[in-house]
């Protein structure tokens, strides 16, 4: 982390940090989205089981991501033609309450509305692949460019052909990479990641702060180290609009 010191901080400075912020970085799986991406596409493929096993193995810190991703992959085999397929079929949807995935989760796309309306850059921070996280960024208003993920590779005859490991975001400790790279290229001085998992808690630091979100799934070790922890996104619009 460019041999920086960095020092946590507490709930009252993260709800400061976050009402001045000048970039926010959200995970999309579980945070901006109900459900995990990954997993959806297993079930379309008829391999959700295994595969959501595997999912919340690499959520808990039992295994590397890299190798959890490859695992993952390795029994999908997804081809181009399947990912068309799958992008087709389930294409992002507002959040409706009804749990069709993939659906937003309640009131983000107010939140992203908000921090833009405000000049904050946000971005989409995933382990997640680009192909998938796309329709969802659209949906947002997000530009393509400010998503950092995961991307499959193919044949020249569709078929799969693994993932590019040169991606920050296929290994562990990715997204803090990210993180650094944001601040370091874009000058960012208040950066605030937000997500369920531990890839996300471990971008902070060197984000500015970290808001753990339990709106879709409660992790246990990441409500428990998050400087400030929420389970709905209208806690952070209220936050936003309270005066500093």
């Amino acid at each position: 982390m460019n041999g920086q010191e960095f020092s946590k901080v507490g709930v009252e400075e993260s709800k400061e940090i976050w009402r001045s912020a000048d970039a926010v970085c959200f995970d999309v799986d579980s945070t901006v989205i109900q459900n995990e991406g990954l997993d959806e596409l297993a079930a379309y493929c008829g391999k959700g089981q295994v595969v959501k096993e595997l999912t919340m193995r690499a959520m808990q810190g039992g295994m590397s991501y890299k190798e959890s991703l490859k695992q993952r992959l390795d029994m999908l085999q997804p081809s181009l033609e399947t990912i068309q397929g799958f992008t087709r079929a389930h294409p992002p949807l507002p959040h409706q309450g009804c749990g069709l995935p993939p659906c937003l989760t309640k009131d983000v796309d107010k939140l992203v509305e908000v921090l833009q309306e405000r000049g904050v850059d946000v971005y989409l921070v995933s382990g997640g692949f680009r192909s998938l996280i796309a329709p969802v960024a659209k949906l947002l208003n997000i530009p393509l460019e400010n998503i950092f993920a995961n991307r499959l590779k193919f044949f020249f005859d569709g078929d799969y052909g693994g993932f590019d490991e040169s991606q920050l975001t296929s290994r562990t400790g990715g997204k803090a990479e990210v993180v650094s790279y944001l601040k370091q290229q874009e000058g960012y001085t208040r950066l605030v990641m937000v997500g369920d998992g531990i890839t996300d808690l471990e971008a902070y630091p060197p984000a500015d702060t970290f808001v753990g979100f339990g709106g879709n799934a409660v992790r246990e070790v990441v409500k428990e180290k998050a400087p400030w922890f929420v389970n709905d996104f209208g806690t952070l619009i209220s936050e936003l609009q309270k005066e500093d």
